[in-house]
């Protein structure tokens, strides 16, 4: 695959600028679902949009796509809300009223879609690529609608902004300052649900809950702040759409979906491990020099509780104290007449009057620390 075939090549562009725009929207709505702590509400979403996607079939016996995502936003909707019930109504907590709906939804879909397979006009459903997506039956429609919502969404995060970002944070708060927060929180829920019926013809039922998690979770590590954060979010899902689709057309046999979604999961790898605030190697590197920071710190303590305890530490006695102790090395020596906080002269050190102040100040501060 070359550059020019995305702008001679239909299907490629379609595709490509289809999961763009599906990748740039889940990791916008993802982003609200990962901080309210609601990670498997897209597991659950898109596994209870099978059965509306089924009965639509045996309801018109016709393949229509548009059909089907209505059906599957009925479904998505009706399990969603279910789940809200059960977690408001009874004393089931929330990850259990989504294992729930979850499976319920799902092996209610997978009867119906048995059922199907005995039906006689069973050949033209194409329902199996709803499990695991099928980017290739993207068309320039379908990108449009993906965009009209994408739109829609920051449209509308743009208008509630301050109301959404207060109920992420604080929903007794914003209860009390007089916001509908059961309509914020539909609101934001629906929209969530909408990204997740679009995804599944590209990404499928079963990936659908990662690519919307996958964007927000690398962006999270990145910033502690809510718009830098959807920002974020919207690049990696976007980019996710664009790479996947890249190396699934230059290879034979390779799904889209599942593609994006392992791009998708790279993205969070490398935002685990490089992210300057929250990455391992980062975090790594600063617990290193902590310690080597503390070692400098203990050091410079003992010297100086030996010159406090020697009136006289020129004398040949102090000398021999200081110079024998081995809690140091050559290395840390080095850091400590670096900092001009000890002089060295051949194998004799001392403290400098700097190094005395300091190691002075931390003395009586662990002191007092300690009282």
């Amino acid at each position: 695959m070359e550059l020019t075939d995305f702008f001679t090549n239909y299907t490629l562009r379609t595709i490509t600028l289809g999961t763009a725009v599906l990748g740039a929207i889940c990791g916008m709505l993802g982003s609200f679902a990962v901080l309210r702590k609601q990670s498997l509400l897209g597991d659950a979403i898109s596994h209870a949009s099978l059965p509306g996607i089924a009965i639509a079939f045996i309801i018109t016996g016709v393949k229509n796509e548009h059909l089907f995502l209505v059906g599957a936003l009925i479904s998505g909707l009706i399990g969603t809300f279910w789940i809200k019930s059960i977690v408001k109504r009874t004393r089931l907590k929330n990850d259990t009223a989504l294992g729930l709906i979850l499976s319920l939804f799902f092996g209610l879909g997978m009867l119906l879609l048995t059922f199907i397979q005995k039906m006689p006009n069973a050949n033209q459903a194409g329902l199996d690529k709803y499990l695991f997506g099928q980017a290739a039956t993207l068309v320039e429609e379908d990108v449009w609608v993906m965009a009209a919502v994408t739109g829609v969404s920051l449209i509308v995060l743009l208008l509630f902004w301050k109301e959404l970002k207060l109920l992420l944070f604080d929903p007794d708060y914003t209860k009390t300052l007089g916001f509908n927060t059961r309509f914020l929180d539909i609101l934001i829920t629906s929209f969530i649900v909408v990204a997740i019926v679009l995804g599944l013809q590209t990404v499928g039922v079963v990936l659908m809950s990662a690519m919307l998690l996958a964007p927000a979770a690398a962006a999270r590590q990145w910033t502690n702040n809510l718009g830098v954060m959807i920002v974020l979010a919207s690049i990696f899902g976007a980019f996710s759409g664009v790479f996947g689709t890249a190396i699934s057309a230059s290879q034979d046999n390779l799904s889209t979906g599942p593609v994006i979604v392992l791009v998708a999961a790279a993205f969070v790898l490398l935002s685990f491990i490089f992210s300057p605030r929250r990455g391992l190697l980062f975090r790594e590197l600063r617990f290193r020099k902590n310690r080597r920071e503390l070692h400098l710190k203990k050091t410079l303590t003992f010297m100086y509780r030996i010159a406090k305890e020697h009136d006289n530490i020129s004398h040949p006695h102090a000398i021999r104290i200081l110079n024998n102790f081995q809690g140091f090395t050559r290395k840390t020596l080095t850091k400590l007449e670096e900092q001009h906080l000890i002089r060295v002269e051949g194998n004799q050190w001392a403290l400098t009057e700097k190094g005395f102040q300091e190691a002075e100040s931390m003395y009586v501060k662990m002191g007092t620390d300690h009282d």
